[in-house]
């Protein structure tokens, strides 16, 4: 209780939604909690006398500390009359406000709160050390849920079983060899680790391509990993495109499905699906969109020069899927970084996909929260105006995109697919875990996504702690009156993008020094490069074990590298669920409450960035899992409207789904809304019911296609540039040449330099 300057406050005024509600305020350790009684019933309402009046239970409102993401105190002097108040805006997208008579009191409270929120100094602080459970759910074992060797084994592989051209290699069960990583990681039968050993030093963080998910039908995977360390030289790693050869391989001995082939079988007509695979309904038939994109990798990918009918199936496009914008992959060469060099891997074919980095996204969320921040005060509907100039519906909608491209090439085009981003635990999470919904009807069931969230997030090594922020940041508490200047009340804002480049060119000097030991001053924030700024300072001086005044276990929140990641994810679910209801055992509200308990901190699932990390915490014996919480509780979270039927020959029943981009909608239930009030039409925009529309024209997700012999933009006409370039990627024109930042090949689209600044920029901060 050593924070607690006031532990209790009677007549406060709860404001939410305009509405108020006067009640008593208690502060304890780990929660904020305001209870409140309705007015007494008398005797001549209820018709009872008073000694038979029923005792009315205070209502009460609970809020954890770490879910606080913006604390306003305003005080107010007593000659003003009017209350001090205290506004929290909570990472639920709740939104309340306290209105205290004494100000002493409110500075109390605030002060308290600030202390209990972000003075831990340290995880195991927080409340799920202390939590223990009651009722069912102490009987619950959610750690058990997974079990790596299972879900292989469910997958077709295991020592035991029939080889598929998959082993697993044991090489990191120590974490020694890629401490970000899960211990257990499948590769190719004819990959020694030897071989293994070598290639992830080439892979950022030696994060090396190993399997994530194997097709049951055609033996077709999906694979993930980190960028390479091509840099300027174009460095090359044999055991690397080893590695990826072998596993682009490995289905080509199942029945023939995934030879290369120009004659297409006779029994198939044109654009048909194989025979192994789901049928073709006519909900699920391809956009333009996504014809394009296929003919756009096809034409990259396949040496074939007759006119034949293009056949599912009858020949592979095994893809690298880069997830950044292609500027942004090509400027991190800079650093030592980049993307393949596809005359090293001849027989695959690259796309960009063109999703912005984590600061894009944590911006886009700041400016959903400027649409709703007076919820609080007043019952408005939210500025859809600002809703859709977010820009967030658009990234969901990309993101559903590339999922969708990937689901297609591994389910429909019998191909593999190697995903990876910068470090591979963001971007690649979110596409990874998105395709395999739609691929395996298995991660739609309440188990099978549990299995999902436990693989591809938590073991592959998502950086849950330091992209949640749970030890907050003070610079996420402001006084209204004291504020000098800036932006207080926004997580991660600094100085504005005019010191990017700078910053950004200071980081790259770092990394080329002889005497830089760590890599902290390169890719803290997925993969990208970092501004060496005060607040990076602060924070490297508390967690390193060097500093004067550091200790080992000090934990700060560094809030360039917050972004919500796994809540886009969640949002990706939810259009998902809602475009196909019938189709997921679980409901709405089970991934509403999952986003809360991410942030709650009352269970340990999501405390630490990756396997190795909870493992040294040993988070099983000292906290409960966020699945005990589920799984006791079960009948709460299924969908009424579910059906298991799995049967490709019958209309809405195949086992793979596909996402619906240009249907996208806010998820209003998790804004505490109406559907009208969120997804109705805004004035002067292309949206309709909420859902994002890219105006009069047909939009790609694909940024660009890139094979050993060709560079090229999906349905690109070509153009002049004035380097002498002609043809249609956007993005890698004659800023990037300019720039002198890898070689030139193939046909690209001019751009701007002064365009192509901004988009790096970005990509930099």
């Amino acid at each position: 209780m050593e924070r607690t300057r006031i532990a209790k406050v009677d007549e406060v005024k709860l404001v939410r939604r305009g509405e108020q509600v006067e009640g008593t305020l208690h502060l304890t350790p780990h929660h904020l909690i305001f209870s409140h009684t309705r007015g007494p019933v008398t005797a001549e309402d209820s018709g009872l006398s008073a000694d038979k009046q029923p005792k009315v239970r205070p209502k009460e409102l609970w809020i954890t500390y770490p879910i606080i993401q913006i604390c306003t105190l305003r005080p107010s002097p007593l000659a003003s009359h009017l209350p001090s108040s205290i506004r929290l805006r909570c990472r639920d997208f709740t939104f309340v406000c306290f209105c205290f008579n004494d100000e002493k009191k409110a500075r109390d409270v605030y002060d308290s709160i600030k202390a209990w929120t972000c003075k831990l100094g340290r995880i195991e602080k927080l409340y799920a050390f202390s939590y223990q459970p009651q009722g069912p759910e102490k009987d619950v074992n959610g750690w058990k849920v997974y079990d790596a060797r299972k879900e292989w084994k469910r997958l077709g592989i295991s020592d035991k079983s029939v080889d598929k051209g998959w082993r697993i290699s044991r090489i990191n069960t120590d974490y020694g060899f890629s401490p970000t990583y899960p211990a257990l990681i499948p590769v190719p039968s004819t990959i020694s680790d030897n071989t293994l050993n070598y290639a992830g030093r080439y892979r950022s963080r030696v994060r090396l391509p190993v399997l994530t998910y194997l097709h049951p039908v055609n033996n077709c995977s999906i694979t993930r990993s980190s960028q390479p360390l091509v840099g300027v030289r174009q460095n090359r790693s044999i055991q690397d495109e080893k590695l990826l050869l072998a596993i682009f391989s490995t289905s080509r001995s199942n029945d023939g499905l995934t030879q290369p082939s120009s004659t297409p079988p006779e029994s198939h007509s044109p654009r048909s699906s194989n025979s192994d695979g789901p049928a073709m309904c006519p909900e699920q038939s391809f956009t333009d969109t996504e014809t394009l994109e296929d003919e756009a990798i096809a034409k990259g990918g396949s040496d074939d020069t007759n006119d034949e009918p293009h056949i599912y199936g009858a020949q592979q496009h095994n893809l690298i899927v880069d997830a950044r914008p292609t500027v942004n992959a090509y400027a991190m060469q800079v650093v030592g970084l980049g993307s393949e060099n596809m005359d090293n891997y001849r027989f695959a074919t690259k796309v960009y996909l063109g999703i912005d980095n984590i600061h894009v996204m944590r911006d886009s969320l700041n400016k959903v929260i400027d649409a709703l921040k007076e919820s609080d005060l007043t019952p408005l509907p939210p500025n859809r105006d600002t809703l859709a100039r977010s820009g967030w519906l658009k990234h969901i909608a990309n993101m559903l995109d590339g999922a969708g491209l990937i689901a297609r090439q591994v389910g429909l085009q019998h191909s593999h697919v190697l995903i990876h981003c910068s470090d591979g635990w963001d971007r690649t999470s979110q596409l990874s875990a998105l395709s395999q919904l739609c691929l395996d009807p298995y991660y739609r069931t309440f188990e099978g996504f549990i299995v999902l969230v436990e693989k591809d997030w938590l073991s592959f090594g998502h950086m849950f702690a330091t992209r949640s922020g749970f030890l907050s940041s003070e610079k996420w508490f402001a006084i209204e009156n004291e504020r000098i200047g800036g932006d207080s009340g926004r997580p991660g804002i600094d100085g504005g993008p005019g010191h990017a480049l700078e910053n950004a060119l200071l980081s790259a000097k770092g990394f080329f020094n002889k005497n830089n030991k760590s890599r902290d001053s390169l890719i803290e924030s997925d993969g990208e490069m970092q501004p060496l700024d005060a607040d990076s300072a602060s924070a490297k001086r508390l967690s390193s074990p060097s500093g004067k005044n550091a200790s080992a276990d000090k934990h700060v929140t560094k809030l360039k590298e917050t972004s919500p990641v796994f809540h886009q994810f969640l949002d990706a679910v939810y259009q998902l669920f809602y475009q196909h209801p019938t189709r997921f055992e679980f409901n709405e509200r089970f991934l509403r409450r999952l986003l809360y308990h991410l942030y709650s901190c009352q269970y340990g699932t999501f405390l630490y960035n990756n396997e190795k990390d909870r493992n040294e915490a040993r988070i099983e014996e000292k906290t409960r899992s966020v699945w005990d919480y589920f799984l006791s509780r079960k009948e709460q979270f299924l969908n009424d409207q579910y059906d298991g039927t799995i049967d490709d020959n019958e209309r809405g029943h195949e086992r793979l789904i596909f996402p619906k981009p240009g249907e996208v909608r806010w998820w209003n239930e998790l804004f505490s809304r109406t559907d009208a009030e969120m997804n109705g039409r805004p004035v002067g925009h292309s949206q309709s019911h909420g859902q994002w529309q890219e105006p009069n024209e047909t939009s790609s997700i694909l940024a660009g296609v890139e094979t050993a012999d060709d560079s090229a933009g999906p349905a690109a006409a070509p153009t002049s540039s004035p380097n002498g370039f002609t043809g249609g990627l956007p993005g890698l024109a004659a800023g990037v040449a300019a720039l002198g930042i890898g070689k030139g090949k193939g046909t690209r689209r001019s751009k701007s330099p002064s365009s192509v600044r901004e988009e790096m920029e970005v990509e930099m901060q």
